[in-house]
């Protein structure tokens, strides 16, 4: 029996009103994502201070097993330059593979099967943090744990939904709402246990808590969307062939893939050469305590959720008084505040002076981003879910996760340049990346959005 058999009573409907008039699996959704981002963003909220801090400290490095090789790959580069790179390939690897968990999904083991492989595989990957020799398998460990999960547990809030059902583009809300709580504890606990009692004690914690999600989510069973295994009957009814519009709809997500990650740079940055910045120059040190770095995070996610609950109370709002901005439009708004808040690291570049730099640039910065982030993240992956042909839902889902691919990986190499460039170029050159995926999305909206999108359901 499938599991998919095991839950024959689930229906997607509007009556369904149990989690904050949502379905009841969303809530369970929404809280195992949580715990997987929070074992995720643990790490990446440690991993760039870490090595910089840490492991390629001579003493260190010695012991990790092929990190030499992978030096020599990198052409012999050192300290911040060689952990930045690092950085960028693990951020961009762990949206490239899941791509990759999304086929295994719908093409052989069905989504919850998959997911539960990936949790597994990531606890398995922060376990091995722990042991300094075994950094890089740890590393690949959470890559394909990642890819393994990611997607295919995205697709499944999707399906929570009829495809007129009003209520999805705002459950992609609160998806994103559980995210940003568990950003916010990542660095409070992880970071500080990491920073202020031993690295390994923050990497475990990742590990626990992502178990605890697995388990969370084997319990949500009866609740969730029937699973996707392929039919094993030889009477099964055959794959319908795929449509001109489902071509379309492909077209459209990826058009839309390379234009969604040069507008992420900015974003991305911030676990990256950002933190480094803040480590060495922000004014951390409060009455005689200096704070961890890795709480720049925090500031950073308590502002993501509290702008994302503004966002969506605002629509609420604006759309009983005016039309509400279709997806494109939010994109674009959305983009408009990721100029501004980068502008605000140049600005505080720019002034610096011989001192520290003081919080308010920073925090202005995490502000106008985090509305920016409220405007482009919950409301493509909305749209991808829309325009996602039923079949390939959580194929397409991986697709999306290439936008951070690829972000990420310019992001490593952007990074490195941190060392040897002036701050304030630095920063000007992301919100020049900003600005380039703000004329992007104005075009498509312009030029592309009706042909390529026309076939999507109107959810408004």
């Amino acid at each position: 029996m499938t599991i998919a058999e095991a839950t024959p009573d689930f229906e997607a409907d509007h009556s369904d009103r149990a989690f904050l008039g949502h379905p009841k699996g969303l809530g369970y959704l929404a809280f195992v994502e949580g715990c997987e981002r929070f074992s995720y963003y643990s790490m990446q909220t440690l991993l760039v201070l870490y090595m910089v801090n840490y492991l390629l400290l001579p003493e260190h490095a010695a012991g990790v097993v092929g990190l030499e090789t992978l030096r020599g790959w990198y052409g012999g580069i050192d300290g911040q330059p060689f952990a930045s790179k690092i950085f960028g390939d693990y951020t961009s690897l762990v949206y490239l593979t899941p791509i990759l968990g999304g086929l295994i999904a719908d093409r052989w083991l069905g989504r919850r099967t998959t997911l539960i492989l990936g949790g597994l595989v990531m606890a398995v990957g922060h376990f091995l943090m722990a042991f300094e020799g075994a950094f890089l398998f740890a590393l690949l460990a959470l890559i394909v744990g990642v890819g393994l999960f990611k997607g295919n547990i995205a697709s499944q809030v999707g399906e929570l939904y009829g495809p007129n059902d009003l209520r999805r583009a705002m459950a992609f809300q609160i998806f994103y709402i559980a995210i940003n709580v568990s950003v916010i504890a990542a660095p409070l606990i992880s970071g500080t246990l990491g920073e202020k009692v031993g690295w390994h004690w923050g990497f475990a914690t990742a590990g626990v808590v992502m178990v605890l999600g697995l388990i969370l989510y084997i319990m949500a069973g009866p609740w969730l969307p029937p699973d996707n295994r392929p039919s094993k009957n030889a009477d099964a009814k055959p794959a319908e062939p795929m449509t001109r519009q489902d071509w379309l709809r492909i077209s459209a997500v990826l058009t839309l893939v390379p234009v969604l990650a040069v507008a992420l740079l900015t974003n991305q940055e911030i676990f990256n050469a950002y933190l480094v910045w803040a480590d060495q120059h922000f004014q951390l040190s409060f009455f005689g305590t200096t704070l961890p770095t890795s709480w720049m995070i925090t500031i950073d996610a308590a502002a993501s959720f509290s702008m994302l609950a503004a966002v969506a109370a605002f629509y609420v709002w604006y759309g009983k008084r005016h039309r509400e901005p279709d997806e494109l439009g939010k994109m674009i708004i959305g983009s408009v505040f990721t100029i501004a808040g980068g502008l605000c690291l140049v600005f505080a570049a720019a002034t610096q002076g011989d001192g520290k730099i003081g919080l308010f640039w920073p925090v202005m910065f995490h502000l106008l981003n985090s509305i920016g982030f409220a405007h482009i993240l919950p409301v493509s992956l909305a749209l991808f879910t829309k325009l996602a042909p039923a079949r390939f839902n959580a194929t397409i889902i991986g697709i999306y996760y290439l936008a951070f691919f690829a972000a990420n990986y310019i992001v490593g190499t952007v990074g490195g340049w941190y060392s040897s460039m002036p701050t304030t170029s630095f920063w000007l050159f992301h919100v020049g990346t900003a600005t380039v995926g703000l004329v992007a999305f104005i075009l498509f909206k312009l030029f592309l959005a009706k042909r390529l999108m026309g076939g999507a359901p109107d959810e408004r």
